[in-house]
């Protein structure tokens, strides 16, 4: 038996198999073919939906999806402007919907916004509404950026760091890194501070806190003396700010001894951390740079100069190649940001709050931790929040997708709470921390084999090839195109499910290891 789909207007016939590998590749392939574009053709809703596909959202997606008729998502397909192909928005909508249950909660009744629960958390004992912050970067410059991030759902800001340094910017100034059709994994950066004046900076941090009193205003700093950072401390604290963070960890600054010249010396992280925390009352968080062997000495820095909680990572010292980006023909070092640095900005966060070392020295019950790195989707920001972090910070996305992110972070997270039937946020923090163990103490007596689904198989091979050439040769491929684990040699590394194009590659049972393996 056949199925009909209707694209741009026209009938087609698909046979079954077809049609459920279109259901498989939709949801990642052509939710990110979307171009995301601004006052969208194809109308708000039908952009929104597959937005909220884009960003794992698949909650609100489905619903979205389900109030569309096939006739709404056939005109606004024909509206689509893509540069290549239109978005096969009925055929996303199908995979979306098809492959996804009504979404239920924990005591089984449906989910709707209604019911979706709250995400207010303490964060250095200020109330957040939501644990999403801006980070300070280009993305918080002056006071129109930041009030429209702050209708739009954001709960704070880092404000883009303020001195007393006559700060001239490059250009151009940014470059990307991309891999296979995705140009954006990476993003480095050669911007410094605000340009702006540290006295029109202070006015507008003072205007944005009596403008929106119950969201979250954080002045960040860096001084080059000890008098300019108690100066531009109290600076902050008499505009109004929540709190104050301290540059520690900016990659390019132009000047030596500032940035992240600091954040490597953890006698300077003491000295001017406890320098400020003695010079105002409101909380101070240094920002920590990636840019060392540990963050244990850093971190321990933090807390024994009273610091209220930590910013972490900040941008990875980088260098790019592309003549694009170049200088006046020259090149620098500079900051590297977005999805790629998300494992070490992790790992950052792990040695900080899974350290027995600062957990013995009391560190969890007196600094919260702010993380920072890769933030992209409500899971990104989980990842955080469930290694220890009470509060995200998020700016590379934004500067790639704006800030209309935060609808699908917001509701992307409410709806895994809601799942789970966990009512409050505060109870997803550190909750991964007791699955954390030593290399040394991973089970190494079973394995799990790859398991193929033949109905979603498609015979490309991928899964042979890398095998044959990175793996250990347990995977057979014939003249009818399908793959075979070959059991006495599979190790269950899982390259084979890593590389495979159509997630035709599952998990079996795990399984002691047979005799000869151990």
């Amino acid at each position: 038996m056949t199925k009909h789909l209707h694209i741009s207007g026209k009938s087609c016939t698909f046979a079954p198999k077809i049609l459920n590998l279109l259901s498989m590749i939709h949801v990642i392939e052509e939710a990110s073919r979307c171009l995301l574009c601004s006052n969208p053709p194809c109308g708000d809703k039908v952009a929104r939906a597959i937005r909220a596909t884009r960003f794992d959202n698949i909650w609100t997606a489905v619903e979205l999806f389900n109030q569309l008729s096939e006739e709404e998502l056939i005109q606004a397909q024909q509206h689509c402007i893509h540069y290549d192909t239109p978005i096969r928005i009925c055929e996303l909508k199908r995979a979306v919907v098809d492959g996804s249950h009504s979404p239920v909660g924990a005591d089984g009744k449906s989910i709707n916004n209604a019911t979706l629960p709250s995400l207010e958390i303490n964060f250095c004992d200020m109330v957040c509404e939501n644990p999403f912050f801006l980070a300070s970067s280009a993305v918080c410059t002056n006071y129109e950026m930041v009030s429209h991030a702050f209708d739009a759902g954001w709960a704070g800001v880092f404000y883009k760091t303020i001195s007393k340094q006559d700060i001239r910017e490059v250009s151009p100034r940014f470059d990307t890194v991309g891999k296979e059709g995705t140009p954006f994994i990476g993003l480095r950066n050669m911007e410094q501070l605000s340009e702006n004046s540290y006295q029109e900076d202070f006015d507008i941090l003072h205007r944005l806190k009596q403008n929106y009193p119950s969201k979250i205003v954080i002045a960040s700093i860096m001084g080059q003396t000890e008098e300019e950072w108690i100066e531009l401390a109290k600076m902050a604290e008499d505009a109004g700010c929540d709190a104050v963070e301290l540059n520690f960890s900016c990659p390019q600054m132009r000047l030596t001894g500032l940035g992240s010249d600091i954040g490597q010396n953890s006698e300077l992280i003491l000295f001017y951390t406890s320098y400020v925390r003695e010079a105002v009352s409101i909380p101070v968080i240094p920002k920590m740079t990636p840019n060392i062997m540990s963050m244990t000495s850093p971190a321990l820095a933090c807390f024994y100069a009273g610091a209220s909680g930590i910013s972490a990572i900040n941008t990875i010292k980088s260098i790019t190649t592309s003549p694009e980006a170049e200088v006046s023909n020259k090149k620098t070092v500079s900051g590297y940001s977005g999805k790629a640095v998300k494992p070490i900005a992790l790992r950052m966060i792990y040695e900080m709050t899974g350290n027995p070392i600062l957990h013995k020295a009391g560190i969890e019950k007196h600094m919260d931790i702010s993380g920072i790195g890769g933030i992209e989707t409500w899971r990104d920001a989980l990842d955080f929040i469930q290694l220890g972090c009470r509060n995200v910070q998020v700016c590379t996305a934004v500067m790639q997708y704006g800030y209309r992110i935060i609808d699908d972070l917001i509701l992307g997270l409410q709806h895994y709470m809601r799942s789970r039937g966990i009512t409050e946020l505060k109870k997803l923090v550190g909750e991964e921390l007791p699955n954390m163990v030593l290399p040394s103490d991973l089970d190494r007596e079973t394995m799990v084999f790859p398991l193929i689904d033949r109905a979603k198989c498609i015979g490309c091979g991928r899964c042979y090839t890398s095998c044959m050439d990175g793996g250990h040769q347990a995977i057979t491929f014939g003249e009818d195109r399908k793959p075979k684990i070959v059991g006495q040699k599979c190790v269950g590394c899982h390259l084979c499910r890593l590389v495979c194009p159509t997630g035709a590659i599952g998990q079996a049972k795990r399984m002691n290891k047979p005799k000869e393996r151990k």
